[in-house]
C-alpha cells in the first residue's frame, strides 16, 4: 500500500458542560496534536478537526443546576474550551460546535439518507415518562437502585458504582431527576440502527483486517462486542434539546447524541473547507486518504462499531484506518471527576504556570495511559520537569549556546579534524529521526518522548566527556569541533522536538536562528534555507559554520516545592469538601404507609460461603443461612471485604425481596449495609451474637 499523502485526523468532541482537564488532554488531545504536527512536518496534507459536543443530556441537566439556559451554558463552555485549546497549542485546523447550522444540516441529511435507504428499524417501545414534567425521560434523567449491586443512585444508562451498562427501565424504584416523581411507562415510537446487519462486515473489517495494527485494548473491546452479538441501537430520543428528526411523524424527537456527535467530524471538515475555499470530500471519500480517530477508551464502541456501521450504511465514506484509544488518567490515586472537582483544569493550569505549556505536555506524554490507566501526581510533574526538561534538555542547550558565545562570539565555528567520537556521535544523531518516526507512526508517544530526551542526553554526554571548558586552555581548534558537533545535536532537537514540545522548539529555533518546515496549520514555508525532518539523516550540516546564533535563554525553569504544595493543598481542600458533602444527612425519602412497611421482612442470617464473582470488581456471591432456608445472595461488597473475613458473620437480610438475576446468578435477597464516617461499608449486625438465624428484625 502506498504511503498516504492526505490525513483526516479527528479528536473526540468534548462535552460543553465543563472545562477541559488533564485526563482529556492525556487521553485524546495531546497525542492527536503530536500526530498532526508530525505529519505536517513530513509535508503531508493534514486536516485536524474537532468541536464542542453540545447535545448531550448532561448539558440541560447542568444548565438547570446552574439556573441558566442550555444555550448560555454551551456558549460559556464552548468559548472556554476553544480558548484553552488555542492557548495550550492544540493545532486544530477547525474547531466547530454541534449547534452550528452546518452540523444540523449535515447530521439531518445523513439521517434522511439512511432513512430513505431503509437502513433503520421503526419500533414502538415502552419508556419512562414523567407525568409532572410532561416529558419522556432520557437515561440520565432517571436514577434508581442498580439491579446488579444495589447502589441507590445509579443512572438510567449506567451504574457508576459497579460499572454495569443499564436500561432506565431496569432500575429498581426509578425516580425522575426533573420532578422527583416516580415515572410511568408510556409507549413511544423511535428509529433504531440494526447493528446486527453489520456483524459480518465488522468481523471482516476489524477482527480479520486490523488484528495486527490496532491497539490490543481497542481490538479486544471490539472483539468482545461483536462476538456477544450486536443489538439494534436507538438513533432518536424524546427530548427538546438536540437536532430535530427531519422526517414526518417525528415531532418532539431529536437525533440521539451518539448518532449526531461523530457526524460532527464531517461537518467540522465542511466548515473548514468553506472557510479555506477547499473541497472537503477527498478527506472523507477518497480511499487514498487516511482517517484516524483519537479517543478515550469509553468511546471505543462508538468509533469502532457504531460510527463505521453508519458510514458503511451511507455508502460514500471511507472507514477509519486506526482508532488509537488511550486508557484513563487518574489524579493523585483517585479517578478524575468533573462533578467532584477532582481535576487539574487546563484553564487554571495556564493561569498558574504561565508559559509552561510544554511541561504539562511532556509530563502527560511521558506518563500517557496508552496501555493501562496511569496516575498523574504533582510530585512526578515536578520531578520530570526539574530532572529531565531542566537538567537534561535545557542544560544541554544552555551550555552549548553560552559556550559558543563565550568562545566564538556566537558564531558557529569551523570544525577541524573529526575524531572517532565525533563521527560516532553524529552517527547516533542521524538515527533519531527514524527511531522517533517509528514510534509516532505506531502511536507510541511515550516512547517517542523518551527518545527525544535520549537525543538531549546524547548532547549532554558528549559535552561532559569532551569538556570544552577545559580543552579551551590548550586546544582552541578542538573546541571548535566539539561545539560544532554539539550545535548539530541542538539543531536536531529543534526539529524533532516540534511535535512533542512545540513552544520549546520555537524558542530553540529562534535561539539558533533556524527555519524549519512548519507543524502548524496554514503556515507558509519560511524564506531561505528550511530544515526538514529527514535532513538530520544527511551528512550535510544542519547549522553551518559561520552562522550567527542569538543570545542564550533558558528553555525551562525549575518548579519549586511551594508551587507543588499549593496544588496539593488545593486538592486536599477539594477532598475535604467532597467528604463533607458525602457525610451530609440524606433527605427523608417518600413517606410510606404502615402497611407498606409491614411488608418488609428482615431476618438475622449467617454467611456460610462467599466467593468473588468472576469478571467483576464489586460483586460477591454469598450463601446465607436465613433460618428459613439457605439461599444465594449477590452483594456488591467485594472491594470492601475478602471472602475469608465474612464467612460466619451475622448479617441483616431482607428476605422477601423478589429474586433478580445478576450476571447469570439469581440473587434471593439483600444484605443490608451502610457506610461509616470514613466512607467504608459496614454490616448492619444484630446487637447480640446469640440471636438465632431467622429471628425477625422490627
Amino acid at each position: 500500500m502506498s504511503e498516504p499523502m492526505r490525513y483526516t485526523i479527528t479528536a473526540a468532541l468534548p462535552y460543553t458542560n465543563g472545562p477541559i482537564h488533564i485526563g482529556h488532554l492525556a487521553g485524546v488531545y495531546v497525542p492527536a496534536d503530536i500526530y498532526a504536527r508530525y505529519q505536517r512536518l513530513q509535508g503531508k496534507d493534514v486536516v485536524f478537526v474537532c468541536g464542542s459536543d453540545e447535545h448531550g443530556v448532561a448539558i440541560p441537566m447542568k444548565a438547570k443546576k446552574e439556573g441558566v439556559s442550555a444555550k448560555s451554558l454551551i456558549d460559556k463552555y464552548h468559548r472556554m474550551i476553544k480558548d484553552s485549546f488555542e492557548d495550550f497549542g492544540i493545532t486544530f485546523d477547525n474547531y466547530s460546535r454541534t449547534s452550528a447550522e452546518i452540523h444540523h444540516q449535515t447530521a439531518g441529511d445523513f439521517f434522511v439518507r439512511l432513512y430513505n435507504q431503509g437502513d433503520f428499524l421503526e419500533e414502538t417501545t415502552a419508556q419512562l415518562y414523567d407525568e409532572e414534567a410532561q416529558q419522556f425521560l432520557a437515561d440520565r434523567f432517571v436514577t434508581g437502585t442498580c439491579p446488579n449491586c444495589g447502589y441507590e443512585e445509579a443512572y438510567g444508562d449506567q451504574c457508576e458504582n459497579c460499572g454495569t451498562s443499564l436500561n432506565a427501565t431496569e432500575l429498581i424504584n426509578p425516580k425522575s431527576t426533573l420532578s422527583g416523581a416516580k415515572p410511568a411507562l408510556r409507549e413511544t415510537k423511535h428509529w433504531f440502527l440494526p447493528l446486527g446487519r453489520y456483524e459480518d462486515f465488522l468481523n471482516e473489517w476489524i477482527l480479520k483486517g486490523h488484528k495486527a495494527d490496532w491497539k490490543p485494548n481497542v481490538y479486544g473491546q471490539c472483539k468482545s462486542w461483536i462476538e456477544a452479538g450486536l443489538k439494534p441501537r436507538a438513533v432518536t430520543r424524546d427530548l427538546d434539546w438536540g437536532i430535530p428528526v427531519p422526517v414526518d411523524g417525528a415531532e418532539g424527537k431529536v437525533l440521539y447524541v451518539w448518532f449526531d456527535a461523530p457526524i460532527g467530524y464531517i461537518s467540522s471538515t465542511k466548515e473548514w473547507a468553506d472557510r479555506e475555499e477547499r473541497d472537503w470530500e477527498p478527506y472523507w471519500k477518497d480511499k487514498d486518504s487516511k482517517l484516524l480517530h483519537f479517543i478515550g477508551k469509553d468511546n471505543i464502541v462508538f468509533h469502532c462499531i457504531i460510527f463505521p456501521s453508519m458510514l458503511k450504511a451511507h455508502g460514500e465514506y471511507i472507514l477509519p484506518d486506526n482508532v488509537p484509544a488511550n486508557e484513563f488518567l487518574n489524579l493523585e490515586g483517585n479517578k478524575l471527576s468533573t462533578s467532584k472537582n477532582w481535576a487539574v483544569w487546563l484553564h487554571e493550569y495556564l493561569d498558574e504556570f504561565t508559559g509552561m505549556q510544554d511541561v504539562l505536555r511532556y509530563v502527560l506524554t511521558a506518563n500517557a495511559p496508552e496501555s493501562k490507566d496511569n496516575d498523574f501526581t504533582w510530585k512526578d510533574f515536578q520531578a520530570r520537569n526539574n530532572n529531565e526538561l531542566v537538567a537534561i534538555f535545557g542544560n544541554f542547550i544552555n551550555r552549548v549556546v553560552v559556550l559558543s558565545h563565550k568562545y566564538f562570539d556566537g558564531i558557529v565555528p569551523e570544525p577541524e579534524e573529526f575524531k572517532t567520537i565525533d563521527e560516532e556521535t553524529l552517527g547516533q544523531l542521524r538515527e533519531f529521526p527514524e527511531i522517533i518516526s517509528d514510534r509516532l507512526e505506531r502511536y507510541r508517544f511515550r516512547e517517542a518522548s523518551q527518545e527525544l530526551m535520549n537525543m538531549a542526553r546524547l548532547g549532554n554526554k558528549y559535552l561532559a566527556e569532551q569538556e570544552p571548558w577545559k580543552v579551551i586552555k590548550e586546544d582552541e581548534g578542538r573546541v571548535k569541533t566539539i561545539l560544532y558537533i554539539a550545535l548539530q545535536i541542538a539543531s536536531g532537537l529543534a526539529i524533532c522536538s516540534d511535535p512533542l514540545l512545540p513552544f520549546t522548539a520555537k524558542k530553540l529555533r529562534s535561539m539558533l536562528g533556524l527555519k524549519t518546515h512548519p507543524s502548524t496549520p496554514k503556515t507558509k514555508l519560511p524564506e531561505g534555507r528550511t530544515l526538514h525532518w529527514d535532513d538530520i539523516q544527511k551528512p550535510k550540516a544542519l547549522i553551518p559554520a559561520g552562522h550567527q546564533l542569538e543570545k542564550a535563554e533558558l528553555l525551562f525553569r525549575k518548579i519549586e516545592d511551594k508551587e507543588v504544595q499549593a496544588q496539593l493543598d488545593k486538592l486536599e481542600a477539594t477532598r475535604r469538601l467532597n467528604e463533607t458533602e458525602k457525610k451530609s444527612v440524606m433527605p427523608q425519602k417518600e413517606t410510606i404507609s404502615f402497611e407498606d412497611f409491614s411488608k418488609i421482612d428482615m431476618r438475622v442470617g449467617t454467611i456460610l460461603e462467599a466467593e468473588k464473582m468472576p469478571k467483576t470488581k464489586k460483586l460477591m456471591v454469598l450463601k446465607v443461612d436465613t433460618g428459613l432456608d439457605q439461599r444465594t445472595i449477590v452483594s456488591g461488597i467485594a472491594e470492601s471485604f475478602s471472602p475469608e473475613e465474612i464467612i460466619g458473620r451475622k448479617v441483616t437480610v431482607l428476605v422477601n425481596l423478589a429474586p433478580r438475576p445478576l450476571r447469570g446468578v439469581d440473587s434471593e435477597g439483600m444484605i443490608l449495609m451502610t457506610e461509616n464516617k470514613d466512607g467504608k461499608l459496614v454490616f448492619l449486625n444484630p446487637d447480640e451474637e446469640d440471636i438465632d438465624n431467622g429471628e425477625t428484625i422490627s
